[in-house]
């Protein structure tokens, strides 16, 4: 299987604080991982990192075999990425900002299919400041699939969403990973991981707790559920934080 994402060594401190320590993970091509953690356990500055906006101290970094830090042009021409926090001008319409997105890209892909396939077709005219909180997420989405990307980062993806949304997202995810996509999320919601990763990597104090697939996960913990698990290896179990 073709190697998409290698990531060998990550580590990132501010000052004493070991944000990131020596992280080696591994994505192939068409695969979806997901990178679990608390808050403050070290995802989105490991995202980052991988992401060139954020510079690690120590490893290397290969996306679609490019640094993110040297290739950056190239690289951000087939990469798509959707934050969980975005801003936006409250006077832009959705169809406006999705142009100005395509504008970005050498061959992007047809953001009028893209609304249609989250939902937003008749959107289009509204201005964003005007949707709701799940419309703005499955928009933010959108922008990150307008590059026609190779691979597609997703922090929190389906916060806001309701059921039938999130479901809905997860199977246009599951399309775009049968025709090739690779994806790197984020996520809390468990039921959402098990439905998508093939495998997962759980973050703790910036280290890898556990590497490999949920079921993997299960039975290497005390747990029964996937989320017993999440809680056993991150330690929160112990804290009654959740």
């Amino acid at each position: 299987m073709k190697t998409t994402i290698q990531v060998s060594g990550l580590s990132k401190s501010y000052g004493a604080l070991h944000v990131i320590r020596n992280l080696d993970l591994t994505v192939s091509k068409g695969e979806v991982y997901g990178l679990l953690g608390a808050n403050g356990a070290g995802k989105s500055t490991a995202i980052e990192c991988m992401l060139g906006t954020k510079k690690a101290d120590t490893g290397s970094i290969s996306i679609l075999g490019m640094s993110p830090q040297k290739d950056r042009r190239s690289l951000f021409q087939q990469v798509g990425v959707q934050f969980q926090e975005a801003n936006y001008p409250d006077k832009i319409r959705v169809s406006e900002l999705c142009e100005e997105t395509a504008c970005l890209y050498n061959g992007p892909a047809d953001y009028t299919k893209l609304l249609k396939q989250f939902g937003l077709q008749e959107k289009a005219k509204n201005f964003v400041s005007e949707l709701s909180g799940g419309q703005k997420q499955r928009l933010f989405i959108v922008l990150a699939l307008i590059p026609d990307p190779q691979v597609v980062f997703l922090d929190e993806l389906t916060t806001g969403l309701d059921t039938k949304a999130r479901r809905s997202v997860w199977k246009s995810l599951q399309e775009l990973k049968d025709r090739g996509l690779t994806i790197f999320l984020t996520s809390h919601f468990m039921d959402e991981v098990e439905e998508l990763c093939d495998r997962i990597g759980i973050l703790k104090d910036g280290a890898f707790a556990f590497c490999g697939t949920t079921a993997e996960a299960v039975a290497l913990s005390p747990g029964n559920t996937l989320e017993e698990a999440y809680l056993w290896f991150t330690g929160e179990e112990a804290d009654g934080d959740e």
